[in-house]
């Protein structure tokens, strides 16, 4: 197969994502152009991995926009990135797959629809969506047949792995009965990162959601019909615990910190190269449109005092 042409595509305040992806695809970078790159942890992580782990073959990010031209020529020399386009839509014709990088939900329907309507592959990071109407956009748009993929990195965390085959894990703690997440960042753009850490691991069945803080400090209660309680803490300003993950259960406990963002940002990446070569997902759309509606539970729990929402009442 020839070699598949991907355009990365926007930016917003927060998120490296377009350095260290395009980084990571194309097999390595400008080390004194990344050095200057906003995110520091980005220059050390690729940095701290062999040359010969960077690059995903049979694919480059040959084209790059964002949404500030200087920081787009910037990414371009870090990432070593030849073509620089003036307005998002003038890679059709010229790629064959479109990365949207960035993490503002509400902004993904109005990003993504000139390319999912001239039909190329689209990875959009998570949240795909953080609302009903634009859920439901992004439903029927996979319903017509549209090749759309979204996930967080956490799905794929090295350090969660045995977590996530069902025997394993009964085997560590016995039934499990209760999970915990950490995560800085608002609901909104940070807390499918829990959530994408934790579904793998007790699967689809989630039933309702209680909110019961504010937008700077999320307190999330979850209910899975397995039986299993969800607390995931998304706090705005809590940097100093990403990814901290309890599970307890009938026999014993587990513990592990998510450390490896090199490894979880590759996979991720891979699994979408492989959906562009195959056709085939990597994981059902059906799981993404779960973990969407427990976004949208947990902003209208919030908004409505900490409210139990039931995710059969998410109109998507």
């Amino acid at each position: 197969m020839k070699e598949i042409k991907l355009a990365m595509l926007g930016i917003v305040d927060g998120n490296g994502h377009p350095y260290s992806w395009s980084a990571i695809i194309n097999g390595g970078y400008d080390p004194e152009e990344m050095k200057k790159c906003p995110y520091p942890v980005i220059y050390d992580y690729l940095s701290a991995e062999p040359k010969e782990n960077l690059g995903i073959p049979g694919a480059k990010v040959t084209h790059i926009w964002s949404d500030d031209p200087k920081e787009t020529s910037k990414i371009a020399k870090a990432s070593l990135i030849r073509n620089i386009v003036s307005k998002p839509e003038d890679v059709i014709g010229s790629v064959d797959a479109v990365i949207i990088p960035t993490d503002r939900g509400n902004e993904h329907v109005e990003r993504a629809r000139p390319f999912i309507e001239a039909g190329l592959p689209v990875f959009v990071d998570k949240p795909l969506a953080d609302n009903e109407e634009d859920l439901k956009t992004f439903i029927s748009w996979v319903k017509e047949g549209k090749m759309i993929l979204s996930s967080s990195c956490m799905r794929y965390a090295e350090e969660f792995k045995d977590y996530r085959e069902p025997q394993k894990l009964k085997n560590l703690i016995g039934e499990t009965r209760y999970v915990s997440i950490t995560t800085p960042k608002t609901w909104e753009r940070y807390g499918i990162h829990a959530l994408e850490a934790v579904y793998p691991i007790l699967k689809p069945g989630f039933i309702s959601v209680r909110n019961s803080g504010s937008y700077k400090r999320n307190i999330v209660h979850i209910k899975h019909n397995s039986g299993a309680d969800v607390v995931i803490a998304a706090v705005k300003d809590m940097h100093g615990a990403f990814g901290n993950l309890f599970i307890g259960g009938t026999e014993n406990k587990v513990y592990s910190d998510f450390v490896n963002t090199f490894y979880a940002f590759k996979t991720q990446l891979e699994s979408f190269i492989y959906y562009i070569k195959t056709g085939k997902r990597p994981f059902p759309f059906e799981e993404t449109v779960e973990l969407m509606k427990i976004i949208i539970a947990g902003i209208k729990s919030r908004e409505n005092n900490g409210m139990e929402v039931f995710l059969k009442d998410i109109k998507a």
